[in-house]
């Protein structure tokens, strides 16, 4: 076990028992960050600068403030895509126009993000479906492949993005050899990295990132691209130059820039601040989840005091010249990884880019943008990978179309009508399935105490991604250490949206001392095999076909009444419930709506009595 986690949960709060711990992992992240920073400002059309501002800003200001204790604050590929539309969209063609007006964008979505968190309106956010989320990171995958793939081999993109896609083997065609050679390296170090890490020790604390941009750098010394000129190859002339390289200010004063709020009356400015704010906040609240998971201290985060945090950094960053932020998953699990204790690793990762471009802005200027263009690539593919694919299409044949349907409508339209097909369908999904407009948006539940120690929530009709939120708040509120039973004997459908909340919850309510049973879902049909698959309710008729069947053969009719069989399958059923309840839980054995053999009753009272015997409290309840 490494020496953080047999420290007492207390003990490594303080910067001075665990400063060493996070200096290091600090810098090491420091090391990824760098080149990623860089390289999602340059895809967003944004100065190389604006990614470091955003990550100094989320580190030195944002780990003072955030709900989070491991995670790392900055810039993300998953923003790329609609902070690239709100310079296209708001600059008219002027990239540098628009470059400005996307910082008013940001600066005023990290203040509505500012309010979801103030307001605790950031549970409202977790209503987007899950597959919806996967197949909107995936759709930004995809288009980050497609633009970074024309950085890397240098031929400019003409179209639109489906057009692009479709260019792209022709464009290959015109590809400047000694770039795309960059690029190409850059790939297979990341693709090699990645086999590797399990076996060597070295790729493990190396960061890949960092190796590609020594490799981009030493190549682009090689192919001179300080200066301008032309080489040929094949009979053809290419041209390179310093064009290829970062363009970075020497002066670290001259990164930053002010927002220009010209166009604050318009609709498009608001659809660009609202895309952001809706990407950032989705994004930041599936990451801290997750980070939490891994942290060797099992804590738990703040999530709305996170996502105030990340919105006032977010504003900051936007106010200085810099991107928008986010709890970045990457960064975090190798900060994790890397030893780090508290969220003075993610301050000392800011302090450790604010000293370098300080005082070394030459080098970054000497990386060349095709480096950086296969990291954004590989991180696309990775968003978008066949796994993706295959981990949604075990969940359930409806779960892989809307996750590929929603792929489709982002593609085709943007990222915020996109989301909103893909919750469109589906909420039509659901209505196909029989659940009622009514239920779409209310769910019947209540939540009542059985015990002192024990609470039954009771949930009829359907439970979906919809109607949840009622519930889903209250059950933060139940005190911790308790038995909750949770029981869909009446649920009619369950999507899995519920099904991967209660998964979690029980995860993180058990972690907290507590205990969760799930009950009634033995008549429910599952969508998959998965776990988490939805599931709905078998008819009637399936559960007489184990008590009766009727045959015809040969002219006779053959009726089988399998009474017998059924008291086997719950005997044997009550036998594995009872087998796993703890030696000393209070137990009470409800039978006023069972009409059971006597043999069954005997069994049950003399199975009470033993319990009471070993000291354990147990009753039965017959009316």
């Amino acid at each position: 076990m490494p020496p953080s986690q047999t420290l007492a949960l207390g003990e490594t709060t303080s910067l001075k028992a665990s400063w060493r711990y996070d200096l290091l992992a600090g810098f090491q992240v420091f090391l990824i960050a760098l080149p990623l920073c860089l390289g999602i400002a340059m895809a967003s059309r944004f100065p190389p600068m604006a990614g470091i501002l955003a990550a100094m800003v989320g580190g030195l200001l944002v780990s003072r403030i955030n709900g989070s204790h491991v995670t790392i604050s900055g810039p993300a590929a998953g923003l790329i895509v609609v902070t690239l539309s709100a310079v296209e969209s708001l600059g008219g063609g002027d990239a540098l126009a628009g470059y400005h007006r996307a910082l008013a964008a940001i600066v005023c979505a990290g203040l509505l993000q500012v309010l979801l968190g103030l307001g605790k309106a950031g549970r409202f956010v977790a209503l987007v479906p899950a597959s919806v989320v996967h197949g909107m990171l995936a759709a930004i995958g995809v288009i980050i492949m497609i633009k970074q793939s024309y950085v890397l081999i240098d031929v400019q993109p003409q179209g639109e993005l489906l057009e692009n896609l479709l260019a792209l083997p022709q464009s290959l065609m015109h590809a400047n050899p000694e770039i795309t050679a960059i690029g190409l390296v850059g790939l297979a170090i990341l693709i090699l990295w990645e086999a590797l890490k399990p076996r060597f020790k070295l790729c493990q604390w190396v960061p890949a990132p960092i190796v590609v941009v020594v490799a981009g750098w030493l190549l682009g010394l090689y192919f001179d691209l300080e200066h301008s000129h032309k080489y040929s190859w094949h009979s053809t002339f290419f041209e390179v130059g310093p064009n290829e390289l970062l363009p970075v200010p020497q002066r670290f004063w001259d990164g930053f820039a002010l927002p220009d709020f010209s166009q604050i009356g318009t609709l498009k400015f608001w659809l660009a601040a609202l895309s952001i704010c809706l990407v950032s906040s989705l994004e930041t609240l599936l990451s801290a989840a997750a980070v939490d998971k891994l942290d060797p201290f099992q804590r738990q985060s703040d999530l709305n005091r996170d996502v105030t945090a990340l919105g006032i950094g977010t504003a900051v960053s936007g106010a200085i010249g810099g991107l928008p932020m986010i709890s970045e998953i990457v960064r975090s699990t190798a900060n994790i990884n890397f030893g780090a204790r508290t969220q003075w690793s993610n301050f000392f990762h800011g302090l450790f880019l604010l000293v370098f471009v300080a005082l070394f802005p030459g080098l970054i200027h000497e990386i060349p943008k095709a480096a950086l263009a296969s990291l954004l690539v590989f991180v696309g593919f990775k968003l978008a990978s066949p796994k993706e694919f295959y981990k949604t299409w075990e969940i359930g044949k409806e779960q892989l179309f809307l996750f590929v349907f929603t792929i489709l409508a982002v593609l085709a339209t943007d990222l915020l009508i996109g989301v909103g097909l893909g919750i469109g369908a589906k909420a039509i999904l659901h209505l196909l399935r029989g659940v009622s407009p009514k239920e779409l948006f209310k769910i019947a539940y209540k939540i009542e105490p059985i015990d002192p120690d024990a609470f039954r929530v009771t949930i009829e009709g359907a439970a979906v991604f919809s109607n949840f939120l009622a519930l889903k708040s209250e059950l933060t509120e139940l005190p911790k250490g308790k038995t909750l039973i949770f029981d869909f004997t009446d649920t009619s459908f369950i999507d899995h949206t519920v099904m991967e909340f209660l998964h979690e919850f029980c995860h993180d309510y058990a972690r907290s001392g507590g205990r969760c049973e799930l009950s009634g879902l033995e008549s429910h049909e599952p969508a998959s095999g998965h776990p988490l698959a939805a599931r709905r309710r078998r008819p009637p008729e399936h559960l007489l076909k184990l008590f009766l069947q009727v045959c015809h053969r040969n002219g006779e009719v053959l009726i089988c009444l399998k009474g017998a069989q059924v008291m086997r399958l719950l005997e044997e059923a009550l036998q594995n419930a009872l087998a796993e309840l703890p030696p000393k839980a209070r137990l009470t054995f409800d039978l006023s709506q069972a009409d059971l053999p006597e043999r069954f009753l005997t069994a049950v009272e003399r199975f009470c009595r033993e319990r009471e015997r070993a000291g354990a409290y147990c009753q039965i309840k017959r009316t």
